[in-house]
């Protein structure tokens, strides 16, 4: 797979640009198998990143070739392991994260790192630096010649037309969904940029709360996360457990008001600190009427829009589940993201919050999906399976009682899914088995690997697999579930109507049918598999190859369409005249 990118992507984008994209790619790959032979449990992936952070800094320098004078002054204070380069913006400005042998390597860049004399500036201390330009005062450093700069342009995202170009010079649809997936999928600089922005509201609120911690969830940790997605956190003022054996005790303030007045006006008080405070974080909003209060706001210094909240840690525990489900086999990932491309290049998905399906749950339906037995097989277990191998170690309860027991070791799972259906194969039964399901009495339970009676009256419902009282799909409205089964049987019939490959071929012809949708919708029929066949297709009668039929019956029903059309053509001609 590794050498096949390396081929595509040399045709496709600039030698520089090319020479970056791709040694990330085969590096990615190679740590990916390595995780495949060797499991680790998403708490201890979060543990080293949250540990990744604290030994580094993030360093604005004047251009990439400033890495060399500040690997020279940062090796002087300390032991600089890496250095990975990124831009920001249209007129870029240059970044470098700066990762160190240890955390005290930090604190003694920390400790004699400054800050302007300027009474405009607020004084703030953080892993976040610039570096200054030598000058009479600042006599230029010796350039390191061990410095190796690791990544440059380590952020930059490929361009749709590039995802086309590499799709189209794929050899099937199971390798264009794969390289869709390791093309596209967040990278470790991206990765890094999120705990180190997760670091920084965590490090803002210690000198009051010794113990905080801001926990990252949702796609930038669960392994569905793309370049440029959004980082969710969670902002836990005291994460340790209470020691009961203590007889000192802290004073502590008792809640005024509610506690959901509490958690808004503490949520208020974060917002100030960040938008008063913190460099690099703009574009504030208090969203404190939700169900969840929730702070938005977008770091500059990153590039990472942010949702911040204080709520229970369910959200960090939906994040262990999902990492488990898409570690337990190398399909679902690709398969995953391709849906996902999909429903937004279709129309399916919004960035902006409304009546429309989410990404959260085109990945439920996936994976309810990949619980089905697949040509006798299943792929994923249940939920409550993995709850019935738990050991004692894997027993989590929120404070809100929210039950978060399952197994977090999938090693211990007996034996790996018997099916071997190929990624092209899994897609299409995906389209066909939504575009035909019973959503009108029936709803999806990832606890039970089957479809449940709906608890309620609404178009969508997939119940929520922790809080099993909550439907995560409440706000699709009837109309985007029918356009999502529509499309849905639209793709089924493409991709299995294919005979030869042309221009936009495989999953590209599916991407590409959104303006066509509406057509198709209006003037089609629906076979006895429940695909949609456009009725203009059926009078071409000057077409170069035959229509070619899968049995009689598909046949006889087509040709009395054709036939009744016909005559009521002709009646309708005669009435005219």
């Amino acid at each position: 797979m590794s050498v096949f990118l390396t081929c595509r992507l040399k045709n496709s984008i600039g030698r520089k640009k090319f020479f970056n994209f791709s040694s990330d790619i085969v590096r990615q790959l190679s740590q990916q198998v390595k995780q495949n032979e060797s499991f680790v449990p998403f708490m201890d992936v979060i543990k080293f990143r949250r540990e990744e952070a604290r030994r580094s800094i993030l360093v604005q320098v004047q251009s990439a070739q400033s890495f060399k004078e500040l690997h020279s002054y940062c090796n002087s204070v300390g032991n600089v392991r890496q250095m990975l380069h990124y831009t920001v913006g249209v007129e870029p400005l240059n970044f470098i994260v700066v990762e160190f042998a240890s955390e005290k390597d930090v604190t003694n860049v920390l400790e004699r790192s400054s800050y302007l004399e300027d009474s405009q500036v607020v004084p703030v201390q953080s892993q976040f630096l610039w570096f200054r330009a030598s000058n009479r005062k600042l006599p230029k450093l010796k350039q390191s010649k061990s410095a190796i700069l690791s990544i440059e342009n380590g952020n930059q995202c490929v361009t749709p037309s590039e995802i086309v170009n590499l799709l189209s010079k794929c050899d099937s649809v199971s390798e264009q969904m794969n390289v869709l997936y390791n093309s596209t999928k967040l990278n470790d600089l991206g990765t890094r940029l999120r705990f180190l922005t997760a670091r920084q509201v965590e490090n803002a609120v210690r000198g009051m709360f010794p113990k905080a911690k801001a926990y990252p969830f949702g796609s930038s940790v669960n392994g569905y996360g793309k370049m440029g997605c959004d980082l969710d956190l969670v902002l836990r003022l005291c994460d340790d457990k209470v020691k009961n054996d203590a007889r000192l005790m802290f004073h502590c303030k008792g809640l005024v008001g509610s506690e959901r007045t509490a958690s808004q006006r503490n949520m208020e008080a974060i917002g100030d600190l960040l938008q008063l405070f913190l460099p690099g974080c703009s574009q504030v909003r208090r969203i404190l009427q939700a169900r969840v209060p929730i702070i938005k706001y977008y770091q500059q210094l990153t590039d990472v829009e942010c949702d911040l909240s204080m709520a229970n840690m369910s959200g960090v525990h939906m994040s262990d589940f999902l990492y488990i489900m898409g570690s337990l086999d190398a399909r679902i990932r690709p398969l995953v993201f391709t849906i996902r491309k999909w429903a937004s290049e279709i129309g399916l998905t919004n960035s902006s919050p409304g009546r429309w399906i989410t990404n959260f749950s085109l990945t439920l339906l996936v994976l309810a999906f990949l619980q089905k037995p697949i040509n006798s097989k299943p792929i994923l277990p249940s939920l409550n399976t993995l709850v019935k191998l738990a050991e004692p170690k894997d027993s989590y309860m929120t404070e809100d009682g929210i039950n978060c027991t399952f197994l977090r070791d999938i090693t211990k799972l007996k034996t790996p899914t018997e099916n071997k259906e190929s990624l092209e194969t899994l897609l299409v039964e995906f389209f066909e088995f939504y575009s035909q399901f019973d959503f009108a009495s029936k709803a999806l339970c990832l606890n039970e690997s089957v479809a449940i009676t709906k608890p309620e009256h609404c178009a969508l419902y997939i119940v929520n697999p922790l809080e099993r009282g909550l439907n995560v799909s409440k706000n699709v409205s009837m109309e985007e579930l029918d356009r999502f089964r529509v499309e849905a049987r639209n793709a089924a019939w493409i991709l299995e109507s294919q005979e030869n490959k042309n221009e936009n071929w495989g999953i590209l012809s599916i991407f590409e049918n959104k303006r066509k949708a509406s057509s198709v919708v209006n003037f089609a029929f629906a076979n006895k598999h429940g695909r949609l066949v456009e009725v203009s297709t059926l009078f071409e009668e000057n077409t170069d190859k035959p229509v070619e039929y899968k049995n009689a019956s598909v046949k006889k029903q087509v040709e009395n369409i054709k036939n009744d059309t016909k005559n009521k053509l002709k009646e309708l001609q005669k009435t005219n005249r």
